[in-house]
């Protein structure tokens, strides 16, 4: 029987190829780097799934759009995003992320800055997002413990 090591290397910081990443995600949410000020995560909706409207009061938040069609609701104004499209959701901003294929999924990557979700954080579908979202803000704040992405 032949040994196998497998060497972990630690970096500071994050790479990635996250258009592959993205790409390949079919979670609702996953987290891929937690920093003090800005949070990775890779988003999968569903054909006519959304994020749900949502107010972060505290952070800004980016959104780069890989692949599908969609709707971005920012304080009731709507814009239709498609592969390639930017947007940036201000701090205090009423907001909504709408797939609007009824066939394909719109895959994104977003980030957060500071950092929204605890770190590592993986949600398959919408459905245990809202659960675990409701069961966080029950609790009080956490710091992220950035060891975590080891």
């Amino acid at each position: 029987m032949e040994l196998v090591t497998i060497h972990t290397i630690h970096m500071i910081g994050f790479h990635a190829d996250i258009e592959k990443e993205t790409l390949e995600n079919n979670y609702f949410r996953k987290v891929l780097f937690t920093g003090t000020h800005t949070q990775l995560v890779v988003m999968s909706l569903a054909p006519g799934e959304d994020i749900g409207m949502e107010t972060h009061h505290n952070l800004d938040q980016f959104f780069r759009f890989e692949s599908g069609v969609g709707k971005v609701i920012m304080n009731g104004e709507e814009t239709d995003v498609k592969a390639d499209d930017v947007v940036i959701v201000p701090a205090g901003t009423n907001h909504n992320i709408i797939n609007t294929s009824d066939t394909e999924p719109l895959k994104l990557y977003t980030l957060y800055s500071p950092p929204n979700h605890p770190v590592g954080t993986i949600h398959t579908t919408k459905a245990q997002a809202v659960e675990a979202e409701e069961a966080e803000h029950a609790l009080s704040p956490k710091e992220v413990d950035l060891a975590q992405n080891e």
